[in-house]
């Protein structure tokens, strides 16, 4: 530039840019700036998770705990679009390598077998037994599939909500070794869904964060719609966000928290991104967006949830499929819309008031405490090698040998989150950190709903929906106390120290927990060393 032109004043168009610069850095706080890193260290950590959860998949061979449902449900879809009443001896078939386990059908509604979950996991479980057969191997791949993605996911995610990639690649480490994520990922239920589908949309929201802010600065820069701010109109990450909303909810119902849980984020963020660019109707301009909302938290996701419902649909066997006609409703489209209503009416009935005692059932405040979880499997034998030739037969008492898969969480990990949590609550109030209190809400919306439904029977693993969450809790945790990049020499070591000790010893625990998490066949008094807590029931 010459001595010339430095002298002119600025133009209209120098002052935008300057303006905008100062929006952005006000509005954003920078991505970390380390290339491919970004990505090869997540995928690293997921190979790792990965590894472990495709080794062994097939054992145990045989259903395991819920399994019993889900994975004969997928197959029914599989072959006929719906699920079919089974014969009484399917388990054995299954187990004999038998694939015809339904009753005979009139095809009729008659026929259906009556379920109590929306479709979407049975329908991926269904996706694994095509490619590899009604096998052990063939419904659990496709939550190995899920359990390893959610890995990757966490990684990413952790990645944005701290701007570190050592801490999203800690985060999807932690994932990675947590014994319950890990059997959830290798059992054919569908927890492991409900959890990636809301993971996924909370990563959506995250990013439509920041997408949405860097759009703000920009046209509070250009003074696009006075004090209100720019409208934003329609965003493909809630886009996004709604679709994965939609399957989560079409995995379990109980997922409509997160519905709303993550509009209401949406909206505070929306309102604390105005007011930080510095305009005045920032409320008004808040809430002006709120329309598209109902679009796409609302009408998307209700729209995934009745395509998923599309086998229904598309039959007469299914439960309830003609429940409309014979009451002598005869409109097409809302005829069958109105027998899927009730169809849900008698599910959800029977979800709220399910009360069956169940020998691993526990209340949700238990599941940080670790206190009760859940024997997917278990079986004793004469000798180290699994198989009915070995079966301990009633009585006996000899060299016991135990095989179990018991869905319990890494405790380091799970005692660990109660103290991450209270700190976030703490952290929250006192600074207003925003992804504190994202963080908390996830846990919340998850969490939350189970406290008054003290007489529902319910489970242990029930947690693994916002169990990220709770990663996320420590990993923020973890970022405060290895320090910023500025801080002293010492002081990063020495929060180095501390973080590393804390990761090594939640994979020490992992590592010793794995006989008991993977079905390894190990000596009984090996295995009774494993129950930690035995006052009552305990593990045990």
């Amino acid at each position: 530039m010459t001595a010339t032109e430095a002298d002119l004043p600025a133009t209209p168009a120098s002052d935008e840019a300057s303006r905008l610069a100062a929006l952005r850095a006000r509005l954003l706080t920078p991505m970390p700036d380390d290339g491919y890193w970004g990505w090869l260290g997540p995928l690293l950590v997921t190979a790792f998770g990965t590894f472990l959860r495709f080794n062994r998949l097939r054992i145990p061979r045989a259903l395991s705990f819920d399994e019993t449902y889900y994975a004969k449900d997928a197959w029914s879809i599989l072959q006929h679009g719906v699920e079919l009443k089974l014969v009484p001896n399917a388990n054995a078939l299954i187990q004999a390598g038998h694939t015809n386990i339904f009753a005979p059908c009139n095809g009729t509604s008659a026929c259906g077998e009556y379920v109590v979950q929306p479709e979407v996991g049975k329908l991926l479980i269904a996706a694994g037994e095509w490619m590899f057969g009604l096998n052990s191997f063939g419904w659990r791949f496709a939550s190995a599939v899920f359990g390893s993605l959610a890995i990757l996911l966490m990684c990413r995610i952790a990645r944005r909500l701290t701007r570190s990639t050592l801490l999203g690649c800690i985060a999807g480490l932690l994932m990675a070794l947590d014994g319950l994520e890990f059997v959830l990922s290798r059992t054919g239920i569908l927890d492991i869904f409900l959890m990636f589908f809301v993971l996924a949309a909370f990563g959506c929201v995250l990013v439509d964060r920041d997408v949405s802010r860097a759009r703000l600065a920009e046209g509070v820069a250009w003074r696009e719609g006075g004090q209100a701010g720019p409208r934003l109109g329609i965003r493909r990450w809630r886009v996004a966000a709604g679709i994965f909303l939609g399957l989560a909810v079409a995995t379990k119902w109980n997922a409509a928290w997160y519905i709303v849980g993550f509009a209401g984020l949406g909206i505070a963020w929306d309102v604390g991104a105005r007011r930080t660019a510095g305009l005045k109707s920032f409320v008004r301009g808040a809430l002006r967006e709120t329309r598209w909302l109902l679009v796409t938290f609302l009408l998307i996701p209700l729209g995934v949830y009745l395509a998923s419902w599309s086998g229904w649909f598309a039959t007469s066997t299914g439960y309830d499929r003609n429940y409309a006609e014979l009451h002598g409703v005869h409109t097409p489209v809302l005829s069958a819309l109105y027998s899927l209503y009730e169809y849900h009416l008698q599910a959800l009935t029977f979800g709220m008031g399910l009360r069956l005692p169940h020998p691993y059932q526990s209340q949700p405040w238990d599941w940080l405490l670790v206190t009760r979880p859940v024997a997917f499997f278990y079986e004793c034998y004469t000798g180290p090698v699994a198989g009915a030739a070995h079966y301990c037969p009633s009585g006996y008492r000899g060299a016991e040998w135990s095989q179990e898969v018991l869905a319990i969480g890494t405790p380091a990990i799970w005692w660990g989150s109660m103290l991450a949590l209270l700190f976030c609550l703490g952290w929250w109030l006192l600074h207003r950190d925003w992804r504190a209190g994202a963080v908390l809400l996830g846990v919340l919306a998850g969490w939350g709903p189970w406290f008054p439904l003290v007489t529902r029977t319910k489970f242990y693993y029930y947690a693994l929906e916002f169990e990220p969450f709770l990663i996320l809790a420590i990993v923020l945790c973890l970022g405060l106390i290895l320090g910023p990049v500025a801080a002293t020499s010492l002081r990063r070591a020495t929060g180095a120290l501390i973080v590393g000790a804390y990761v090594l010893c939640v994979l020490l625990m992992f590592w010793y927990f794995y006989s008991i998490l993977a079905g390894q066949v190990i000596p009984y008094h090996d295995w009774y060393s494993h129950m930690w807590y035995k006052v009552g029931r305990g593990w045990i």
